[in-house]
């Protein structure tokens, strides 16, 4: 259900002209606000890239059904979008007007913005005004801002190599191992109410990593007289970042370990070129546990 605010009500009359500077914020959610190795999701509580939610495809032309639309379609879709950036708080009535199409068009837009979480509904009255119902208005959401566009990878990156030029490798080490072991203390409470025994824990980690947004799950694998699991990840947050600063990969790989009581190896990470995070892990012996730090 989309979150209803009343607000003040801006000018109706305000050109399209008059954009607000692009400061786009990083997509959260209710469920994500303390995920990944900062305790926002990703880096600087941004994911990478410019997804929006599951199963949509925002700027692509395409519904979140995946079903193509026809060109006009898409475009005006683009449009509506682009319009409840410069102009919101606004309303269906206000943008039909401005881009020429009716109210039942627009609104169909509207609709499909919202499903997608690109748009959500304020409750706006009019400057003056305390009788009656507040009008619905259309602003964009977190999501639809960083479908625009961010740059939140660029300044980590300029931060990490100005990190490592006046602190060198050791400042650079510090910084993240405690951002990983952040994430280790999240994680440890439901690896230990796993007990001892050694897949309970992987399996276990893997649904705590799939909650802090990692993606994460475990599979058992049969190889020649030893049982082992993989542990994988198919989402990292910091993807980009580890792949310039491989002790992000390394830092996180030693605190699966400590988690989990026994030696682990890295098979693949996706910051190395691989398609997931896979993690082998040796089930046929007792597990040391060793505090989180």
């Amino acid at each position: 259900m989309q979150s209803e605010t009343v607000v003040p009500s801006l000018p109706a009359d305000r050109p399209a002209s008059s954009a607000r500077p692009d400061t786009a914020a990083p997509v959260t959610t209710p469920s994500s606000a303390t995920r990944g190795f900062s305790g926002t999701q990703g880096f600087a509580g941004s994911p990478h890239g410019r997804r929006g939610p599951a199963g949509s495809t925002h700027g692509t032309g395409t519904a979140s059904t995946g079903t193509t639309l026809p060109e006009t379609e898409s475009r005006t879709r683009d449009r509506v979008l682009q319009m409840v950036l410069e102009l919101g708080p606004v309303s269906a009535a206000d943008l039909a007007k401005r881009l020429g199409h009716t109210p039942t068009a627009v609104r169909r837009h509207l609709d499909g913005l919202l499903s997608d979480d690109l748009i959500e509904v304020k409750l706006v009255r009019s400057p003056g005004t305390r009788a009656g119902r507040p009008a619905r208005q259309f602003v964009l959401s977190r999501a639809g801002q960083a479908t625009l566009g961010d740059d939140y990878l660029g300044i980590a990156r300029i931060a990490m190599r100005e990190l490592d030029r006046i602190g060198g490798e050791a400042a650079v080490d510090r910084f993240i191992g405690d951002r990983v072991d952040d994430l280790g203390r999240r994680l440890a409470p439901a690896v230990d109410a796993a007990g001892d025994d050694i897949a309970d824990r992987v399996r276990a980690l893997g649904a705590a990593l799939a909650d802090e947004g990692f993606a994460g799950s475990s599979t058992t694998v049969n190889a020649g007289p030893m049982t082992v699991m993989q542990l994988c990840q198919g989402h990292c947050p910091v993807q980009e970042l580890a792949a310039e600063f491989p002790r992000f990969c390394e830092a996180e790989t030693e605190m699966f370990a400590g988690l989990l009581g026994v030696d682990v190896r890295r098979l693949s990470t996706l910051a190395a070129g691989g398609h997931i995070c896979n993690t082998h892990v040796p089930t046929g012996r007792a597990a040391v546990r060793v505090a989180p730090r």
